[in-house]
């Protein structure tokens, strides 16, 4: 008598009949071409608007658009982008500080992004650690995934732009001195900014006003610093060298650097207005002037540059130099796109200076009627 095949075997027979569910694929141009009657490369000079020699008629094109949409078919951007020679991206891409947020990097990303989304481009951040040290990551970029890329505050030298690819445009925000020969610069006029901002303390009644501006080797920084001694200098203020302050544009270091002079000139007259070189370092020196119980602006006045969102939430709202970072952000995507060709715009010369203007706010107030003396140190 033969015996019966186990119950488990019977399964495991069955399972391994059992045909595994198809995972749904997405459909081909040889299967839009399939469905319509017509051959793939038809479909795709439909489809992928490609130039074919071959005449199709207005009923052949209805029955290939019918059968794309009847198979949900999506176009392929990588294949697109090898007919037409574009990707319809552009990079953007800033050396990021890890000591806090960003507000100038946010407002220009706006601008680029904005702009991006009206001229129907898409738009890839990339970051880096060092302009200087990252040069071989920035080539990478330039690999084809992008059609052109946007750089904000390059400060690598004249030597190192020689390794950058020439098949790549290029559009800088802000850049260091050396690079205008290379590639397109967008800037605005930061020696006029820190002039008007100047005048417009001492309009108020100051005259003892420190810069803190940021490091010397930037070219931003040095032309915040001749506007402010040309104000000086044109309202007859002697400039003195214990209020020249240099540091880094971020919130950490403008507090230090402040916390650091109240401590070493303890018992002197302080300043009567603070003026950073951007708001970045306004809103750090502000909380260090806290810490040590002084009062803006009853005390001391302090105003910035740059005019970020930062400036706009603090409290008191923060006195600045406005600099239109959404506009400029944007003007750098339409440059770009005129240089890449996907806008007819006549690319213009360079740099490309944009206006500035001083916004003033509660930070920054009259002279106070009696001068104060920087605090001593508290004791433990």
């Amino acid at each position: 008598m033969r015996r019966g095949r186990s119950c488990a075997s019977v399964g495991r027979l069955t399972m391994s009949k059992a045909r595994k569910p198809k995972s749904p694929r997405a459909a081909t141009l040889a299967d839009v071409g399939r469905e319509a009657g017509v051959s793939a490369m038809a479909a795709s000079a439909v489809l992928n608007s490609v130039k074919t020699s071959s005449r199709i008629s207005a009923d052949t094109r209805t029955r290939i658009l019918e059968a794309a949409a009847r198979l949900q078919y999506r176009p392929n951007a990588a294949a697109r982008a090898l007919v037409h020679r574009r990707m319809n991206t552009i990079g953007l891409v800033a050396e990021v500080d890890e000591n806090d947020l960003n507000y100038y990097f946010l407002a220009l990303f706006n601008g680029v992004l904005t702009a991006a989304t009206h001229y129907e481009q898409n738009t890839t951040v990339f970051t880096l650690k060092n302009w200087g040290k990252d040069i071989a990551r920035l080539r990478s970029i330039c690999d084809g995934r992008i059609d052109g890329l946007i750089l904000i505050g390059p400060t690598f030298d004249a030597e190192q732009l020689s390794d950058l690819p020439n098949h790549t445009p290029f559009v800088a925000l802000h850049a260091n001195a050396g690079l205008e020969q290379r590639m397109f610069n967008i800037e605005s006029d930061e020696e006029l900014g820190a002039f008007r901002m100047t005048e417009h303390l001492i309009a108020l009644g100051h005259r003892r006003i420190m810069h803190i501006s940021g490091p010397t080797h930037m070219v931003g920084s040095q032309r915040r610093i001749a506007g402010y001694k040309r104000a000086l200098k044109a309202h007859g203020i002697k400039q003195e060298s214990r209020l020249l302050l240099h540091s880094h544009y971020d919130m950490l270091h403008g507090r230090e650097i402040v916390s650091q002079w109240l401590a070493d000139h303890a018992g002197e007259a302080l300043p009567h207005a603070v003026f950073c070189g951007n708001d970045a370092m306004a809103l750090g020196c502000m909380e260090a002037l806290a810490e040590v119980g002084l009062r803006v602006p009853d005390d001391i006045s302090v105003a910035g540059f740059d005019d970020t969102l930062g400036a706009r939430t603090t409290v008191p709202q923060l006195c600045s130099v406005r600099q239109p970072l959404q506009e400029m952000g944007w003007k750098a995507a339409e440059i770009l796109l005129a240089k890449i060709g996907t806008l007819k715009d006549e690319v213009p010369a360079s740099p490309f200076v944009m206006p500035v203007e001083v916004v003033p706010r509660g930070s920054a107030g009259p002279r106070p009627a009696v001068d104060r003396i920087v605090p001593m140190p508290r004791r433990s």
